[in-house]
């Protein structure tokens, strides 16, 4: 089938074929194939004197969700009038939500001058309105509420006799001569024990996760892609043996590892949702000793114990969060995690997350103690009070020297990122000209012209929303003012601040960068650089009698660290 660029140019010769197939459709027979849909709509367009076929495809997707990628790509190539027709093999292929396919043919298609052809249930809007059209969508989607209907009642039947209704976990398999049983997959069942058994040796899921991946054993997804099973996941692995740590403390959780099946753990609010929501323990199914067990419920016991005392300790006097999202590295950006000695809780100290230590990019911990930094914020908020509030002028200066500086090299970034998006916005037509040229003269092929046209069209784009959005930055930088005020009135209220609140921070501060400790002259000393909202990192003129504050922690025996601003 030929399959040019569609473009306004070429609209009225052009038509979209949409196939769509569900697991249900599956059950219907071989009819409803992309493939049987695919030649009766090409056959049906081109009696119809359409040239240009340009094919669309959701495979496996339920008519309910509008949220489908074939779909939703079709309907913005109409929108930008690349073609008159839609053919659909019947209106259930649009979709079984009669309010949504409803718009469609009464809004979309008519305003857009868009014809709509559905061949099994003899429409074709070009023959004027079919009365039966409005009826054949509420058909469609009762149909959809009652294969919804049956299947929860099937599910429910099902989950309550005991057969488990989900795929089984990492370290089982189904039975091959029983698919409603789970047995043991002995290989990776051996890296469950592992994980089970170092936790209760007293090793993290951060320590384990690391371990895993230096071993190189497969995270969970990469394993059973090897086995040919592919599991949906929201999460891209870095690498296949990059392990989570959420998935480690998932694992340790899963009671099913006891031998147990677990039904109803999920549900959704309406067969027209596909979010699923945690069930509360009391509306799940459960049966205990339904298969062999990986792990000892004794085992699997003192591991949820343990995990619930450190959760209950790592927050027990709720200043944990108090730096929680303020706190970056000075050297990649990252952000600092929070974390306590093992042996001994009362010290508390945040890292970078990205420490190559920990798998990541950045060359130093960037280790900063909690106690230390409650004193220097604390410290500097007043010492940053008194200069707005006692030396006004000075701190209008200092500021207004601070956002000007900072506005100017934003402003020369964000024009510098334009021209660039633009020059290749530029290059992309010369680029489509070309290869139009190469086509019409029988160079380039009407696939190959098709994919490459494809692709320019997708990043052109891309292109288009960012330098709509850069040029918006541009604009609401050049109209950004300031007046000390805006500071100050947020000021004014910690004036006589003895201690930190999260609440104080985060009207106060923006961010705080925290800068590896550097040993100068002998002395151990770490630099922390605070932006105010509003006002940035400004620093108070040596003129100004406002010293800084004087704090020394003991890091670890015998090792001494200072701030310095």
């Amino acid at each position: 089938m030929s399959k040019k660029k569609a473009t306004t140019k070429n609209r009225d010769n052009t038509a979209f074929l949409y196939l769509r197939l569900s697991r249900d459709d599956k059950l219907d027979g071989e009819s409803y194939s992309i493939t049987n849909q695919k030649k009766l709509l090409t056959k049906a367009a081109k009696e119809m004197g359409f040239t240009n076929l340009v094919t669309f495809t959701d495979d496996g997707i339920s008519g309910v969700t509008m949220n489908r990628p074939g779909y939703i790509e079709m309907m913005a190539e109409l929108e930008q009038g690349h073609a008159a027709a839609v053919f659909v093999k019947d209106l259930s292929r649009l979709g079984r939500n009669y309010i949504e396919v409803g718009k469609l043919m009464e809004e979309f298609f008519p305003t857009h001058d868009i014809r709509l052809v559905a061949i099994s249930d003899g429409i074709d809007t070009q023959e004027g309105e079919n009365e039966l059209a409005p009826i054949r969508n509420l058909f469609n989607e009762w149909y959809a509420r009652d294969i919804s209907k049956k299947r929860r009642i099937s599910n429910k039947v099902r989950g309550n006799s005991g057969e488990p209704l989900g795929p089984p976990p990492y370290g089982y398999q189904k039975d091959p001569d029983d698919p409603k049983r789970w047995i043991i997959d002995e290989e990776a069942a051996q890296v469950v024990r592992t994980i089970f058994t170092w936790y209760l040796a007293g090793r993290g899921v951060e320590q384990i996760a690391t371990q895993l991946d230096h071993d190189g054993v497969l995270i969970p997804t990469a394993y059973l892609k090897t086995k040919g099973i592919n599991r949906p996941t929201k999460h891209v692995a870095v690498s296949p043996t990059h392990w989570n740590s959420a998935t480690i403390a998932k694992m340790l959780a899963n009671q099913e590892y006891c031998g147990d099946v677990i039904n109803f753990k999920t549900y959704s609010k309406s067969y027209k949702l596909k979010t699923r929501y945690a069930n509360d323990p009391d509306k799940m199914a459960i049966f205990k000793d339904v298969h062999e067990p990986i792990i000892q419920r004794a085992d699997w016991e003192q591991v949820q114990e343990k995990r619930n005392s450190l959760r209950k300790r790592e927050t027990y006097d709720g200043d944990v969060g108090l730096f929680s999202g303020l706190l970056t590295c000075a050297d990649c950006g990252c952000n600092m995690h929070f974390h306590f000695n093992q042996g001994n809780r009362e010290i508390r100290y945040y890292n970078c997350s990205n420490y190559k230590g920990n798998r990541g990019s950045c060359t130093s911990t960037h280790y900063v103690r909690v106690d230390f930094l409650e004193q220097v914020i604390l410290g500097e908020i007043r010492r940053m009070t008194k200069f707005a509030t006692a030396y006004e002028d000075q701190f209008a200066e200092a500021v207004m020297q601070h956002s000007i500086r900072a506005q100017a090299i934003e402003l020369r970034e964000l024009q510098k990122s334009l021209a660039s998006l633009q020059a290749r916005d530029q290059e992309l037509d010369k680029l489509f000209e070309r290869i139009y040229e190469d086509n019409v003269s029988g160079k380039l092929t009407d696939e190959r012209f098709a994919r490459m046209s494809q692709n320019y069209d997708a990043e052109q784009k891309a292109l288009s929303a960012k330098i709509k959005e850069t040029k918006a930055a541009i604009d609401g930088l050049r109209s950004r003012t300031f007046t000390k005020e805006m500071f100050l009135s947020a000021v004014r209220k910690y004036t006589r601040a003895k201690k930190l609140s999260r609440e104080m921070l985060n009207a106060l501060i923006d961010h705080i960068e925290v800068h590896q400790a550097e040993k100068i002259n002998g002395v151990w000393e770490q630099r922390l650089t605070i932006h105010y909202n509003g006002v940035g990192a400004v620093a108070i003129p040596e003129t100004v009698p406002l010293p800084a504050p004087d704090v020394t922690v003991n890091t670890r025996r015998g090792v001494y660290v200072s701030y310095t601003p």
